[in-house]
Order: C-alpha cells, then structure tokens, then sequence
C-alpha cells in the first residue's frame, strides 16, 4: 500500500531557511534518509520522489503552490496514486504553539491557525488525516508572519534539527505501523522535550 508524505512549505531561496518551512527539511532529510532525491511533478504541482521503505513503496511531496495553497497540490497527488486521506497521507508542518525540539502526532484535527493545513482541510472536504507538528517556538512579541518567515536562533536550530530527525523515526513508526503506534511512541517523547524546554 502506497504511502504519501507531504511536507508543507514556501518554495524559493528566500524562503529555504526559514522557521515556516520545517515542513521541507523533514522532506529533504526523509529523501536523504531513503537515498531518493525530490524531483518537480508538474501533475501534482510539487517536487516529488518515489522510495521503497521495509512497509511498502512512499512518495514524498513538497508542494510548489506556496503555503496557502498547499492543498490543490496534496489532493492532486492523492487523486493521482489513488489514495485515501484518512489511511495513506501524512502531513508535517511547523508548530508555534510546540516548543523547539518537540514534535507532536496527531490522526485527524483541526488547523490550529496553520494556513497550509487549513487549505488542505478545504481541499480534501476533511480534517480526518495524520498530522505531525515540529515545534518552532512561539513568537513572543515578534508579528507571526515575520516571525515564521525568519530564520532559527542559533539556540533554536540544534533543537529543530533534533526534532526534525525524531519526526523521521516517527515516520517510520507511522508507515510500519501506523498513526495510534507512532502517537504512543513519540508524543511521549514530544512531552519530554517540552518539559525539559519549560
């Protein structure tokens, strides 16, 4: 059974390094970790890869729509390989109301402000997908919008990073076996990390 894995994003260099596209650089490590690399899909307006994992065969996806509009690209992909929301897709995004380095699973709910998700959810006519946020800090009295569309502190990269690389493991724990199994064995973690980050 295929598997799609999206991360949400902004395409373009002056949006690679910013807190906003977490989503992309679990993407980018999830390729690296698959030894796959992403390539543009103008079917599904995206940059996408094929890998084969011990569970099964995944596409990958990066959505070039731009945040907001994340979800013509996602139900394209869906439409195409014929897959089904609840069963087959996993989203990733960035999160800030998680701290740094914690990451937090979830099987369906609702957007929680995030725009990329939001459109989604209006695309596919549901909020009943799995989801994963990488906590980015909240912006304290920084404006969201400039405050997601900068960089990391140096404090806060390391921590990203970790996240990141706990959000590929989960990844692995969703596609072998699921949404339930990868909640019970990440979010504790996540819980951990926000504990030690209060």
């Amino acid at each position: 059974m295929i598997k799609l894995l999206v991360g949400l994003g902004n395409p373009g260099p002056e949006y690679e390094a910013t807190r906003h596209n977490a989503g992309f650089w679990w993407v980018d490590e999830v390729a690296r970790t698959l030894k796959t690399h992403l390539v543009p899909e103008r079917t599904y307006f995206g940059c996408a890869a094929r890998a084969n994992t011990p569970a099964g065969p995944v596409w990958l996806l990066q959505p070039m729509t731009y945040m907001n509009l994340s979800g013509s690209s996602v139900t394209e992909a869906l439409r195409f390989y014929k897959l089904d929301a609840t069963r087959d897709l996993l989203v990733v995004v960035d999160d800030i109301a998680l701290p740094c380095g914690a990451i937090r699973l979830r099987s369906e709910g609702s957007a929680g402000g995030h725009n990329g998700l939001a459109d989604i959810e209006a695309k596919l006519g549901t909020h009943r997908y799995a989801r994963c946020r990488i906590g980015i800090d909240a912006p304290g009295r920084i404006p969201q919008k400039d405050y997601v569309l900068g960089r990391f502190r140096d404090d806060q990269q390391p921590l990203v990073d970790e996240a990141i690389g706990l959000a590929v493991d989960a990844t692995r724990c969703w596609i072998a076996g699921g949404i339930t199994d990868a909640m019970n064995r990440f979010n504790r973690r996540a819980g951990e990390a926000e504990q030690a980050k209060g």
